[in-house]
């Protein structure tokens, strides 16, 4: 029988956190506690994402998802990349590093699809697009529930039409990466509330609501609203399962009263971070290119972690980061959920 939210003890998803901050442990606490769990698919390899979901099938039989990144359109001219290079160069020069190649990368899509298929996890769910019809249908074939996340009005008809289970609407207070389908798109500014309402009224799927979720309250609104659940990301940040970084982590911790901004300067697409060196220097420069941004600023950004620097780095955050605390996961979800 195919997953559904109404399955959970706990209406409450754990943001798939790319790069460090998913792991395996916050995978299973999440899930053990009675929430939705999930393992970050992207940034890693397919046989990375096969032992993951290994190793969560073995430890929990709780419904635990996959996050993956639908492939990215085309990057701009070379010229626009070359710049942001040269801009690069001192903050590179400045850690001992170099501004990072470029190279096509298509995160895996056909190989992880492939893992995904045949480890057969509760639910997979997508963000930066939407999936051809035949994969959302096929995945629904093998009794996976299928999510995409959108952002905006006609992302979520776009995921409906080609056939997703549910959708996760994204709003803009959240940290980290906007699920914008067009990376070079103005990230959208329009409340949670008010996109909330728009895609309940027009579509009949489930719906998780995300996006600066970080208080009790946050998450009774949002089911007022007409959620099934909330998913939340940068609450998990300080967990004590989660693999964030201790630049990362120390940065959440001292600056909870610092402004967050939404900016391409790290990866090429829009996403939020508290404000720091890096996005003050470069935020106004960076063309719209996933995943060459992401390519080129990676070496200075793990040269910045290794160094203890907060101002080299991206500091994901959402808007609500200085209600974050710490503390085993479970204890997080369960608070909550009130």
């Amino acid at each position: 029988m195919m997953f559904g939210i109404g399955d959970l003890r706990i209406p409450i998803a754990a943001a798939p956190m790319a790069g460090g901050p998913s792991t395996v442990d916050l995978a299973v606490a999440v899930a053990e506690a009675g929430a939705l769990g999930f393992v970050a698919g992207g940034y890693v390899s397919a046989a990375r994402l096969a032992d993951d979901l290994a190793a969560v099938a073995g430890r929990s039989t709780a419904p635990i998802g996959v996050n993956l990144f639908v492939p990215q359109p085309g990057a701009p001219a070379s010229a626009a990349l070359d710049r942001y290079a040269e801009a690069l160069a001192p903050l590179a020069h400045h850690y001992g590093t170099r501004v990072g190649a470029t190279a096509p990368d298509d995160d895996g899509w056909s190989e992880k699809l492939e893992v995904v298929a045949a480890a057969r996890p509760a639910v997979v769910s997508f963000t930066f697009g939407t999936p051809a019809r035949e994969v959302l249908t096929d995945l629904a074939r093998r009794g996976i529930w299928t999510l995409v996340t959108v952002t905006s009005v006609d992302e979520a008809a776009a995921a409906v039409d080609a056939g997703a289970g549910g959708l996760v609407v994204q709003g803009p207070g959240a940290g980290g990466h906007r699920g914008t389908f067009d990376p070079a798109a103005d990230p959208g500014t329009q409340p949670l509330a008010e996109l909330l309402a728009a895609v309940t009224a027009a579509h009949a799927v489930p719906v998780i609501a995300a996006g600066g979720l970080a208080t009790p309250a946050d998450v009774a609104a949002v089911r007022r609203a007409g959620a099934r659940a909330a998913q939340v990301g940068t609450a998990l940040l300080l967990a004590d399962e989660a693999g964030t970084n201790p630049v990362h982590r120390g940065a959440l911790q001292a600056r909870r009263a610092q402004a967050t901004v939404v900016t391409r300067a790290f990866s090429g697409r829009w996403a939020r971070s508290l404000v720091n060196g890096f996005t003050d220097r470069l935020g106004a420069l960076a063309p719209a290119a996933y995943p060459q941004v992401n390519q080129m600023t990676g070496p200075i950004r793990r040269a910045a972690v290794a160094a203890g620097d907060p101002d080299g780095t991206n500091l994901w955050a959402g808007v609500a980061h200085a209600a974050v605390r710490g503390g085993p996961a479970a204890e997080i979800v369960a608070s909550l959920a009130g």
